[in-house]
């Protein structure tokens, strides 16, 4: 691929949508945009100046031979649908998390991009937070020594309203809690510590029951190939706002926290080598107005995307590690909702 500007197209032009056009119109050009909701799409279209679809079907024949990738922005449970159809037409995907809502799609996914030779990115962004790279060294270099256990609190903030009129809370759409708000989080649990053995998990439905068709709330037991003991404690039940977004480490030669709300701070640090100090200042929460999401990394995913497809870099997350983090959750899904 040329060193030219990479040229997009987006499927799905909600908040998340609009987040990422405005990245691309950064690192690349945005050529299309569609969304069923059409007026959503002409408002996009209208600002980017760039074509307008009211559905996929439609834009991706007109697109064939002026686009490279597709950006999918739509509802989880429309992620591999969209994805397959995009790859088959012959485009990169990038796509949203989580990737699908079973492992079966995932794969169905990564066996398209083969046999069509075409890249599909998957979003992982807090793997860009700063205490989170810093952390992802230590343990690749073996610093903390043999870890024994690990600990993910993720306390957040979603009342009815962020549910009402929407894909969100329903099965068929958004698939539970930790798809939709702490996938990001599971995702480091394969990044930083490999392949899960077994699992054990609680949930339950305590302040959303006539409003979503899954838990608000989860408890889970962990036990990694490596033998690496964990506890997931998770929530969208936080008074008011959310509250935390944290991982613990405890290992041979150290113990360390990644806290703050969204995995943006070291929180906690005792090690028996230099402790980690002087990071640079991550991008802030997403901002949807009456809540908050993970920290607003796309510019970095965008950078690492157009960075491999010109040939100067290497992938940030790929589709086999999005594939992970959808049978973490399937496992404890499975104990969850049996």
């Amino acid at each position: 691929m040329s060193e030219n500007k990479i040229k997009f197209a987006l499927v799905g032009c909600g908040r998340i949508g609009n987040r990422h056009a405005e990245q691309i119109t950064k690192f690349g050009s945005l050529v299309a945009v569609c969304d069923t909701v059409s007026v959503r799409a002409k408002e996009l279209s209208d600002k980017n100046e760039c074509l307008s679809f009211a559905s996929l079907d439609d834009m991706l024949p007109a697109i064939k031979d002026s686009v490279d990738v597709v950006s999918v922005c739509t509802p989880n449970g429309l992620h591999a649908i969209h994805s397959i159809a995009s790859l088959n037409a012959g485009f990169n995907v990038l796509c949203e998390k989580p990737m699908a809502l079973n492992s079966v799609d995932c794969g169905e996914m990564i066996r398209t991009a083969e046999r069509k030779n075409k890249r599909l990115f998957v979003v992982k962004q807090n793997r860009f937070n700063p205490p989170v790279v810093a952390v992802k060294d230590i343990i690749d270099k073996g610093s903390l020594g043999r870890i024994f256990s690990i600990q993910l609190n993720c306390f957040w903030n979603r009342n009815n309203e962020y549910y009402r009129d929407s894909w969100k809370g329903t099965m068929e759409l958004d698939g539970g809690t930790l798809f939709t708000q702490f996938s990001h989080f599971v995702d480091l649990l394969y990044w930083f510590f490999g392949d899960v053995e077994s699992v054990e998990a609680y949930g339950g439905n305590f302040n959303h029951i006539n409003t979503i068709e899954f838990e608000d709330t989860g408890v889970s037991i962990l036990k990694f190939k490596s033998g690496i003991l964990a506890s997931i404690n998770y929530t969208v039940n936080a008074y008011n706002k959310n509250m935390e977004g944290s991982l613990t480490i405890f290992g041979e030669n150290g113990t360390i926290k990644i806290g703050g709300q969204y995995l943006n701070e070291v929180e906690y640090q005792s090690l028996g080598f230099e402790e980690i100090k002087d990071l640079p200042v991550g991008n802030k929460p997403n901002n949807y107005g009456d809540y908050k999401g993970s920290m607003s990394n796309h510019d970095l995913l965008y950078k690492n995307l157009v960075e491999v497809l010109q040939g100067k870099g290497s992938i940030s997350a790929n589709m086999f590690e999005g594939l992970k983090t959808v049978e973490i959750i399937e496992k404890i899904y499975n104990k969850i909702r049996q």
